[in-house]
């Protein structure tokens, strides 16, 4: 109706065709592509090969919303998909707007809202005209909205202006894809009545994704700005264009009224006189108007809720499984009291000295590396002791002649026999003390990976921190308990010599006590012995040797057993003493301090916590639909 006529009053008169190709003066601006279009994706008019107006979906949006808090300017405005939460209060109550990436944040002016989307958009694409997938959640609380959720895209275009990829077209087509192709989506296709319905590539794309139009609802904008006798009745009643739902005509606030501030209040009253008092649309007018798109969508939510409330109860129990277990690693929020936190800290520690336990007795790796040092280290360290050089020759010579003194021992050196015997136990005093470090070193590294496996311990670096200080502090306790114990056996060996193994060494004397060796029969004497030959101190360094040898196998069995009983049991028994007195004495200021959190991970728990929440409200609700059908 009338198309051809407008087409023609666009068309140049030829007389004033150079007139109209004639530059302004003064510097000429391009203007970029500016995209438009509905709240699940925008569409555009395109005429001459360049854009022009927009088909008012941002005030679509907050006629709505009935609040001005959406960015508004030329080229992609919207570059982050933008997930809108509408939810009702009561009548009176304050209206106020949270953002998810801050939760603790009410905003109550909505031009501060409008700049909190400005600036969450440039923080992760900047200042340019790059658009990201990552949306922003914003929720507002009004007694003027209804229950509903609505989710902006940014626009679709065709080509790239100063600063976007080439592929900025293809890139947001296949973002408004990703929201728009889901079966749960309603697709709200604005277009604006001033252009031709055959070329919406809103209407377009909606028809891709839903041939048969069960979730796409058409809006027409503009209708006020229509060339004088034409009307857009042919798209208003399924004429030009027919979907499953009947489209709805929207009037949206002129610029005047933007500029002025006008109230959204005031905006739909004029909306609704538009409708009522044009002889096109009169009877149309019930059906007209943001107030009643806003009660169509909320309704064909509500029905779609309801024909797919198993599927959706499916799918929100298994999120909130999701969340649940991800609260479980993040951890608990934490009580303000002493008690509460008190308890947390001990419950930490617990959690932690389970798992170093574990290491211990085998449930985990690492304990047997203690085994390792008793069976393969200390034998080694026993093994490379310097017992040749000890008993070599000339020095059993020096000793055994040192011991004697002014006067030379008469039967057998007994003093030459205690030095050398005493000076090669202490010997053994070196591997003894490296069992007790190699152990000691042992358990505090079982202690550091016991603190990284104790997933609750890790959103408190310090009382990690705090933590392993009083365990090194206990284990260092443990080794020098350690090495005075192990010492001890090596000098209890010094300390009293094993009389029944020299009884049983074969005697240089003969049975008569002459001093002189028997021959082999029994019968009589033999050459004498000279007590100063080589043979005679190599059978005391002989002796010695099988001595000190004995004694060597006894430290191999007794110094582990030393050392598992002053530091392995003392560190399965009480390595958490210290801290539990520490702790016990702390009052609420300080056990605060000791639970100082990651303030990154503090945020991650908090929208985790919230969307728990969400979730948990929206299985309770759809319970109490269920229930009443």
């Amino acid at each position: 109706g009338g198309h051809g006529e407008r087409d023609r009053a666009r068309e140049p008169h030829p007389a004033r065709l150079h007139r109209a190709r004639r530059p302004r003066r003064g510097r000429r601006r391009r203007l970029p592509p500016r995209p438009v279009g509905g709240a699940a994706f925008r569409g555009r008019r395109r005429r001459a090969g360049s854009y022009v107006q927009s088909s008012g979906k941002s005030s679509v949006l907050e006629s709505i919303v009935g609040r001005d808090f959406l960015p508004r300017g030329s080229g992609i405005v919207t570059r982050r998909p933008l997930v809108l939460q509408l939810h009702k209060t009561e009548v009176g109550e304050q209206e106020y707007a949270e953002f998810l990436h801050a939760p603790r944040r009410r905003f109550t002016d909505f031009a501060l809202v409008r700049m909190e989307i400005e600036d969450e958009t440039d923080r992760l694409t900047g200042r340019s005209k790059q658009i990201s997938p990552v949306p922003i959640h914003l929720s507002i609380y009004s007694p003027n909205v209804v229950n509903l959720t609505l989710i902006d895209l940014p626009g679709l275009t065709k080509v790239a202006t100063e600063g976007q990829p080439e592929s900025i077209a293809q890139d947001i087509e296949n973002m408004v894809r990703l929201y728009v192709e889901k079966p749960n989506c309603i697709i709200l296709a604005i277009s604006p009545a001033n252009q031709d319905i055959a070329t919406s590539d809103a209407i377009k794309l909606a028809r891709d994704v839903d041939p048969t139009g069960e979730r796409t609802f058409g809006v027409l904008t503009k209708l006020d700005l229509m060339d004088k006798g034409t009307d857009a009745l042919d798209v208003l009643e399924g004429r030009a264009y027919k979907l499953q739902h009947p489209w709805v005509g929207i009037v949206n606030r002129s610029q005047a009224d933007i500029n002025r501030n006008v109230d959204m209040i005031i905006a739909r009253e004029k909306e609704q006189e538009f409708f009522h008092s044009s002889p096109e649309y009169a009877h149309l007018a019930s059906r007209m108007g943001s107030e009643y798109l806003a009660k169509l969508l909320s309704q064909q939510l509500e029905a779609v809720i309801r024909a797919r409330i198993p599927s959706i109860t499916s799918l929100i129990n298994k999120t909130i499984d999701e969340l649940e277990s991800e609260m479980d690693h993040l951890g608990r929020p934490i009580g303000s009291d002493a008690g509460a936190q008190l308890y947390l800290v001990l419950e930490l520690c617990r959690a932690f000295d389970k798992i170093f336990k574990e290491h211990l007795d085998g449930g985990r790796p690492g304990g047997d590396r203690i085994y390792w040092v008793f069976d393969n280290q200390l034998p080694a360290a026993l093994r490379k002791l310097p017992f040749d050089r000890h008993l070599s020759l000339p020095n059993v010579k020096r000793i055994v002649s040192q011991a004697d003194g002014y006067q030379p021992h008469l039967i057998a050196p007994e003093q030459g026999y205690r030095q050398l015997i005493e000076s090669g136990l202490s010997y053994f005093r070196g591997p003894a003390e490296a069992s007790v470090d190699a152990v000691h070193n042992v358990l505090k590294e079982l202690v550091r990976k016991s603190i990284g496996e104790t997933e609750e311990l890790r959103r408190f670096p310090t009382l990690q921190a705090e933590l392993a200080a009083a365990c090194n502090k206990a284990l260092e306790s443990f080794r020098q308990e350690g090495r005075k114990t192990t010492v001890r056996l090596v000098d209890m060996e010094s300390a009293y010599l094993t009389v029944d193994f020299f009884r049983k060494l074969p005697q240089e004397v003969d049975r008569a006590g002459t001093g002189y060796p028997v021959d082999s029969a029994g019968t009589g004497p033999s050459t004498p012995v000279d007590r100063y030959s080589d043979a005679h101190f190599r059978r005391i360094a002989s002796n010695v040797s099988s001595y000190i040898g004995m004694v060597s196998d006894t430290l191999k069995n007794t110094i582990p057993k030393a050392v598992v009983h002053c530091q392995v049991r003392e560190a399965k028994r009480s390595l958490l003493n210290y801290f539990y007195i520490q702790v016990g004495s702390k009052d609420a200021k300080q056990l605060a301090l000791l639970l100082d959190e990651d303030p990154a991970l503090m945020g991650r728990r908090q929208q985790c916590f919230k969307r728990l929440e969400l979730y948990k409200s929206a299985r309770d609700e759809i319970d109490a639909v269920s229930w009443s059908r």
